[in-house]
């Protein structure tokens, strides 16, 4: 499986989180780049995770799928179960609910968070409620590609 490459509007590997696409800014999806994406792929699924949440390991806060593969998605996906704007993607239950939910961590405790992009060679059938988890086992099989960048916000 080759790794998926992709850029986040204002976001390095590494890097910070902008304040915009945070919980304490706008609280809006950042827009994605991708640079590599397989001439087999039919969709696209994005996941965003605390990976240093004191409670809950790999903690999500946001899931969506079935994402026209493309190699730009634009920035502020609005809320709700289905995105008519974006191919009628769907989106699920994380910290925020069918929604973007952006970092926000107790104020002066630093996290970092994991967003993932996935190459898909179809469309997922996941019924509500869809978790990552769900998510994750409806697409084993059907992965072509994936990559993750980590950024941090305190």
């Amino acid at each position: 499986m080759d790794r998926l490459l992709f850029e986040c509007t204002g976001m390095e590997d590494g890097g910070k989180f902008p304040i915009e696409n945070t919980g304490r800014g706008q609280d809006l999806s950042p827009g994605f780049f991708i640079k590599n994406l397989s001439p087999d792929a039919k969709t696209l699924a994005i996941t965003l995770e605390d990976i240093k949440h004191p409670l809950f390991k790999d903690f999500t806060h946001w899931l969506i799928w079935n994402i026209p593969a493309s190699q730009q998605i634009a920035p502020a996906i609005p809320g709700g179960r289905t995105v008519p704007g974006l191919g009628n993607a769907r989106q699920g239950i994380g910290y925020g609910f069918c929604k973007y939910a952006g970092p926000k961590p107790p104020k002066g405790r630093r996290h970092s968070y994991r967003l993932t992009v996935y190459s898909l060679d179809s469309e997922l059938d996941l019924t509500f409620p869809a978790t990552k988890n769900r998510l994750i086992r409806k697409a084993r099989g059907h992965i072509l590609q994936q990559g993750s960048i980590v950024c941090v916000f305190e």
